[in-house]
């Protein structure tokens, strides 16, 4: 079993910097308490192919997470797909950004999450407790985002 969720956000900043901070794995902390550590490999410009090696809490448990970058088009798009094998997965997410008449920027942020093996059986509690928190994971997306970027003069 498998099944998605997703949130939009405007953050009041501008497209190429959102773009920039969303792409930078390493802020996720800033806006996902759940996110304990994270590293990207190699520690480099994000890329098709970066890893973002994590150490995250869920339901009381840490878990180590990959995510490969599967696509990278500035600054519009950004997918990855999680390579670790967890009972619960992303196997696929992004970003897609759109800029806005007034210098803002639309953030739609999506996830499937992915059950395997006794995570078939969790994949439904794991999904309810996402889809719940979306609205709000979006706004500290757009929350971190505008206390990171300083606004354009």
């Amino acid at each position: 079993m498998s099944g998605r969720f997703e949130a939009t956000v405007e953050v009041n900043r501008p497209v190429a910097e959102v773009f920039a901070y969303l792409a930078d794995g390493r802020n996720d902390p800033q806006f996902s308490p759940r996110v304990l550590k994270i590293e990207r490999i190699p520690d480099a410009p994000t890329s098709v192919g970066t890893i973002f090696r994590s150490t995250v809490k869920d339901a009381g448990m840490k878990t180590a997470r990959e995510f490969r970058i599967t696509t990278l088009e500035a600054p519009v798009r950004l997918r990855w797909a999680e390579v670790s094998k967890n009972t619960v997965t992303a196997r696929e997410g992004g970003y897609d950004l759109e800029s806005l008449p007034d210098g803002g920027t639309r953030v739609r942020i999506y996830n499937v999450l992915e059950g395997h093996g006794l995570g078939k059986l969790l994949v439904g509690l794991a999904l309810a407790a996402a889809r719940k928190d979306a609205d709000a994971f979006g706004h500290r997306i757009k929350a971190a985002a505008e206390a990171a970027i300083p606004p354009s003069p």
